[in-house]
């Protein structure tokens, strides 16, 4: 059996080798290193893969998140939304602009924003919504886009894990995750679904002004060379990563298409179990892209499960061991504990498994049997 890891990029590129080479040698041949044809490539082929009319590619995730709302004019003091249970670079943005983090608890069922959480949480200072769509599923776009309009909010699509979900509107109609809000961010760290060979980032939107002004906050506020017309940042996406991502972007579907099929096999193997409550995979299943794999254990020592899997040589993480409203950096007396009781229970609960493209059979019933085997001599 190959050597599990957590995610294998290394098997990943041996596939794509030729394509990948060749690409970026196009980018050291022409040496167009910053803003080169690989990025407005890069760009145009989101856009049409997205369908969506602007895509804006910047140096990382988090710039990605921050220009967002920089470019929405978002003032200090203003208040945003977002979920308790997630990664710190969400609400760091916020707190970075001077804006005022208001932090909701999620739900239970996809570990997504709450939306009674949001409603709640709404003041006359609340300006923007920022729904993360966690693990690769997606969130409810319909109601949180309706709480937006009926409070005149933004919403602003945290989609660094979910590139390539899709989420069917009410009407029937299906669209890409990162493009049904205001304004979309993603990430193309290395380990993301669709992941370069170090940073990116990108922002995602169908509005033109806002894409206008974008495009210059990245670029130092300039639309023309040493005019600074807006107060901006360095933050680009190169030439290099541009062509990595250029190269895997035809492959995305296929990607995701792999570890959903991951995913069930996981999930049936842990079906019925008392222990383990597994991620619901519906019948289309293109709703979640699984960028993790988390269970949640149930009356079992979650702690040990891990020491477990570890000592067995198998990769894992807790996806996420403490609350943003817990982190010493974020701590507000606004805060109390009975406000989260779904984000404190799932920290106590989550655990990820290995999850990529490159899963086989033989290491996923692995996997699969040393975590029955965990339950099954501890009974």
């Amino acid at each position: 059996m190959r050597k599990l890891q957590m995610v294998d990029l290394k098997s990943q590129y041996e596939k794509i080798k030729q394509t990948v080479d060749t690409s970026i040698q196009e980018v050291l041949d022409t040496n167009t290193y910053i803003n080169g044809p690989k990025v407005h490539e890069f760009q145009k082929n989101l856009e049409e893969y997205l369908g969506v009319k602007h895509v804006i590619p910047c140096a990382n995730g988090t710039d990605a998140l921050q220009i967002a709302m920089m470019g929405l004019g978002l003032q200090p003091g203003d208040e945003v939304i977002t979920a308790d249970f997630t990664f710190a670079a969400t609400v760091e943005v916020i707190a970075l602009l001077q804006l005022t983090p208001v932090l909701v608890d999620v739900n239970i069922v996809n570990m997504n924003i709450s939306l009674d959480g949001i409603r709640k949480a709404i003041t006359p200072k609340t300006k923007a919504i920022v729904p993360v769509h966690l693990f690769g599923r997606a969130a409810n776009m319909d109601a949180i886009m309706d709480i937006a309009k009926e409070h005149n909010l933004y919403v602003i699509e945290d989609n660094a894990q979910a590139i390539g979900a899709n989420f069917t509107s009410r009407d029937g109609v299906k669209r890409k995750v990162g493009t049904i809000g205001h304004v979309g961010a993603t990430s193309f760290f290395p380990s993301k679904n669709l992941g370069c060979y170090g940073d990116g980032g990108a922002i995602f939107t169908n509005d033109d002004a806002l894409a206008h002004t974008i495009r210059g906050i990245v670029n130092h506020g300039m639309y023309v060379r040493y005019h600074h017309d807006v107060v901006g940042v360095n933050s680009r996406l190169d030439s290099i990563q541009a062509a990595v991502l250029n190269a895997k972007l035809p492959l995305l579907d296929t990607y995701n298409a792999a570890r959903q099929e991951a995913a069930r096999k996981y999930s049936k193997a842990f079906e019925g179990h008392k222990n383990i409550i597994a991620p619901i995979i519906c019948d289309s299943c293109d709703c979640h892209v699984f960028h993790q794999y988390t269970l949640r254990i149930v009356n079992a020592d979650r702690n040990a499960l891990m020491d477990h899997l570890v000592n067995k040589g198998i990769p894992c993480a807790i996806y996420y061991p403490i609350p943003l409203h817990a982190q010493k950096a974020y701590v507000d007396s606004r805060y109390k504990e009975e406000d989260f009781p779904v984000t404190n229970q799932l920290v106590q609960e989550v655990i990820s498994l290995p999850m990529h493209t490159e899963l086989d059979d033989e290491q996923i019933k692995f996997i699969t049997d040393t975590v029955l085997e965990f339950f099954n001599s501890n009974k």
